[in-house]
C-alpha cells in the first residue's frame, strides 16, 4: 500500500523504502487502491491475496538490487 499510494500521487520512488512498523492509511484506503491496482475486475480475495504477495517480494527484490538503489543516480532513474 506505501508504494501503490505514493505512486497513485506521482511521487518519486526512487528514494522510497518500505517500513514495516509505520501504519499508513485506514483499511478501506488500502483494499480501495489494492483493488485500483490489482488489474482485475472484481478479484476474490484469493487473487487479490496472490496480487499483494507478488507485489511485496518484487518489491522487496527491488529494495534489495544494486540496480535499483539511490546510490545508482540518474542513470536508471524511475527503473
Amino acid at each position: 500500500y506505501q508504494y501503490l499510494s505514493r505512486y497513485k500521487r506521482k511521487e518519486d520512488l526512487d528514494h522510497f523504502f518500505f517500513i514495516p512498523e509505520k501504519t499508513e492509511g485506514t483499511d478501506k484506503e488500502c483494499l480501495k487502491v489494492l483493488l485500483e491496482f490489482c488489474g482485475r475486475h472484481n478479484p476474490s480475495w484469493t487473487e487479490l491475496s496472490n496480487f499483494t504477495h507478488f507485489l511485496n517480494f518484487q518489491l522487496s527484490k527491488c529494495e534489495k538490487s544494486v540496480f535499483c538503489g539511490p546510490a545508482v543516480g540518474g542513470d536508471f532513474q524511475g527503473f
